[in-house]
């Protein structure tokens, strides 16, 4: 099999611009879902909002109805009360003894309807108030979700700015300037969020037996050296064994592979006892080199 032809690394002159523009890429694409969530937080707001003054309108227009209605009762009432109460002014004996029981009854029923009205209407009144309240309580519900949205947009942008300007370029084994390094999980989050490469994570183990594929690559480590944070470790590419022997943490190791024109870093953040913890990042435009 022949071996592909490698041509010197390309200069690294762009990076910067190019991580830059990544960044913005990324914020822009994180400013976007979240104004997204925030317009759909205040639909949401408006819907419930109309939901509720629509629902209390319905309340007291029956409310209303059943006022009248009950009103009419009433009257009627009040009417045959008053219609009984004069015949038994007319009649005479056992007659007027039973116009009088019957006026009453008529008071009797007159004064529960009166009572059944209050009650009705009082109940209503309640039922008023409480679905206002619980619109209220809704509505400030979702204004404080439109807060917090706000509050995540500000914090999202600002924690990333300073989590950025606290990384650091230094220069690969290769000789070539490296981009961004990262030294933790949360420096290593904001370098996926610029977007720039591909990173997958590793943990190698000194006393495993087979290579460990990582990414497009496979990597085994042969020795550490916990005490002075050193380790030698074996990339396997492109049918090709290559020795990184007695590194450093949190230096960029670079090598090329044939599908790609920028070099392919790999870090490590941690050094322990038998194991070794980093990223691999390869760049995500894979045009081969001429």
């Amino acid at each position: 099999m022949s071996s592909p032809t490698y041509l010197p690394p390309p200069s690294g002159s762009g990076v910067k611009t190019a991580l830059v523009a990544g960044g913005l890429i990324a914020l822009l694409v994180s400013n976007i879902a979240l104004w997204y969530r925030l317009e759909t937080t205040r639909t949401e707001d408006r819907d419930a909002s109309k939901a509720m003054v629509a629902e209390i309108a319905n309340l007291k227009e029956a409310e209303s109805v059943t006022t009248a209605s009950h009103r009419r009762s009433v009257d009627t009432l009040k009417e045959e009360l008053e219609a009984a109460r004069q015949q038994a002014n007319l009649a005479a004996g056992h007659a007027k003894q039973e116009a009088l029981a019957h006026a009453d009854q008529l008071a009797k029923q007159l004064a529960d309807a009166q009572a059944k009205q209050q009650a009705q209407v009082q109940s209503e009144i309640t039922d008023v108030q409480q679905q206002a309240s619980t619109a209220n309580t809704k509505i400030g519900e979702v204004s404080g979700d439109v807060t917090a949205v706000k509050t995540d947009l500000g914090s999202t942008k600002a924690e990333l700015d300073k989590t950025i300007a606290n990384l650091t370029k230094v220069q690969g084994d290769l000789g070539v300037t490296s981009g961004y390094v990262a030294t933790n999980g949360k420096e290593l989050d904001a370098l996926k969020r610029l977007g720039e490469r591909n990173y997958f994570q590793f943990t190698l183990g000194r006393k495993d037996k087979q290579a460990k594929r990582v990414g497009d690559v496979s990597l085994k480590l042969k020795s550490v050296d916990k005490k002075h944070n050193r380790y030698t470790l074996e990339v396997l590419a492109d049918d090709k064994t290559v020795e990184k022997k007695d590194k450093g943490i949190n230096e960029p190791l670079q090598f090329y592979v044939a599908k790609a024109k920028q070099p392919y870093e790999l870090v490590v953040n941690e050094v322990g006892k038998d194991q070794i913890t980093g990223y691999l990042a390869t760049p995500k435009d894979t045009t081969p080199r001429n």
